[in-house]
């Protein structure tokens, strides 16, 4: 019989919100212990966030090489080491763990290295990776088990073995013909950077358009661009079967408005959605509830069906960016110091870190319209911004919606160059609600991508009779 352990804070899972507050609660004092299956501060810098901004850096700096001549630099041949590429992502991830595990040290957070599950409220029966079990119980519990990539039920794709972000990540070769399915945004970033390397690149989408949750002129856009380097792209298809093994040689059977077609590559990527890494915990045994979806049900503070249990991240539904599972701790530790915040109504930012890059918060056009909500659209072509001309950058646009009742900026949209930096700056406008005024007047250096920001919001309509 193992003897239960107590603790005063029980956490499974080390993703973002999950060590951020391991740590904060370690610091108060307070008896702490993380329970993480595989992998030490959780997916985003093991196997997704920045190991793929990594590589895709690496691609950017092939795609510099084989540009040069355009910009007065003349070179040879350009070889990839796809080996060199993985090694150099690998030794980041190390230096990524070794900085986790120095902050668990030092913070006085247990570290336990084990699969848990529930066996009662609030309880973990855990068994250790390198043997044995322990059993905990935590006063205060806190969900962050993440999520996983889903394989559609497609006829002979889950036997034919499918690359999944992880192993794309980890190929030290280089596929002679990659076949993506899922126009998202993990999918398009891993199918550019492999284009880069060298490989043939397919990207099958079942949506009307890529990137689903974007306007059409953002979509259109980021298409011609990827088909402006040699990626096929099939969109709407839909995957009818999958034959053969990823890694040796397989065959899709797509149907398109042409018809049913036949592309056969090297590998399959599945980038298709995530599922939440839920089933076989137990949840039932701490009264905790599912949504529909298998999601962990929260209500508006993050808090579960049963008392002094948090989810926080992917697993509890949040939008799935790291910065979102931080945003949940910080929600969780002011309210547990006696605040009154909520994830109603906070701003998503996000990035899809292609080259160019997409950036995006608050609302699009089309949410907009489907909201209800009267906007004035501006935009602008980043061939109109002077640092692009300058830089050679120039394709992409920016897009930002203004209030039509006020002169409030309801959302922005930006493909080009710098997009994530530039975001940041109408971010931060929105949430201190400042007027797009303030951003069309403002004197920002030249020349800066930023500096885009006052022709485009010089093109907003004034409100009528204003």
């Amino acid at each position: 019989m193992v003897q239960p352990e107590h603790y005063d804070v029980l956490i499974l899972g080390s993703g973002g919100g999950g060590k951020l507050t391991a740590w904060h609660m370690a610091k108060t004092g307070l008896k702490t212990a993380v329970v993480e299956r595989k992998w030490i501060g959780g997916s985003c810098p093991n196997i997704a966030c920045l190991p793929s901004k990594n590589e895709i850096h690496s691609a950017y700096v092939v795609h510099c090489a084989r540009v040069g001549a355009e910009y007065g630099v003349m070179t040879g041949p350009v070889k990839v080491d796809m080996a060199k590429v993985v090694s150099r992502k690998r030794a980041m991830v190390e230096r990524l763990i070794d900085a986790h595990l120095k902050n668990y040290k030092e913070s006085g957070a247990e570290l336990i290295m084990g699969s848990g599950r529930f066996v009662a409220p609030k309880t973990l029966e855990v068994s250790l990776n390198d043997g044995g079990e322990r059993t905990l119980i935590g006063d205060k519990v806190f969900l962050n088990v993440g999520t996983h990539a889903a394989i559609p039920n497609v006829p002979g794709l889950e036997a034919a073995k499918p690359l999944t972000h992880i192993e794309a990540l980890d190929l030290d070769l280089l596929p002679a013909h990659l076949i993506v399915i899922g126009g998202g945004y993990a999918g398009l970033e891993l199918a550019q950077a492999n284009r880069r390397f060298g490989a043939e690149v397919t990207v099958v989408e079942a949506a009307p358009h890529l990137m689903a949750r974007e306007d059409a002129d953002a979509s259109h856009e980021i298409r011609r661009i990827l088909a402006g380097e040699g990626i096929q792209i099939h969109v709407p298809a839909e995957l009818l079967k999958v034959s053969g093994q990823s890694g040796d040689a397989v065959g899709v059977v797509v149907r398109t408005s042409a018809g049913e077609q036949t592309i056969e590559g090297s590998h399959i990527l599945v980038a298709a959605g995530r599922v939440p890494n839920t089933a076989g915990i137990r949840l039932d045994k701490a009264g905790l509830e599912l949504d529909s979806r298998g999601f962990v049900r929260v209500n508006e503070r993050l808090e579960t069906s049963a008392p002094d249990v948090w989810a926080l991240g992917e697993c509890a539904g949040s939008p799935m960016f790291t910065h979102i599972s931080e945003d949940d701790f910080r929600i969780v530790r002011d309210n547990l110091a006696g605040g009154k915040r909520s994830t109603r109504d906070r701003l998503i930012p996000y990035c899809m870190f292609t080259d160019p890059p997409l950036a995006h918060v608050g609302l699009s056009e089309g949410e907009a319209e489907r909201q209800g909500v009267k906007a004035r659209v501006a935009k602008l072509p980043i061939k109109g911004v002077l640092r692009a001309l300058a830089t050679g950058e120039t394709e992409g646009f920016m897009k930002a919606l203004v209030s039509g009742s006020d002169d409030r900026i309801l959302g922005f949209t930006m493909i080009g160059a710098n997009a994530g930096e530039v975001m940041a700056v109408v971010q931060t406008a929105m949430m201190a609600n400042l007027p797009y005024t303030r951003l069309r007047d403002a004197d920002y250096a030249h020349p800066t991508f930023s500096e885009g920001l006052n022709f485009l919001f010089s093109n907003v309509q004034p409100r009528p009779g204003v």
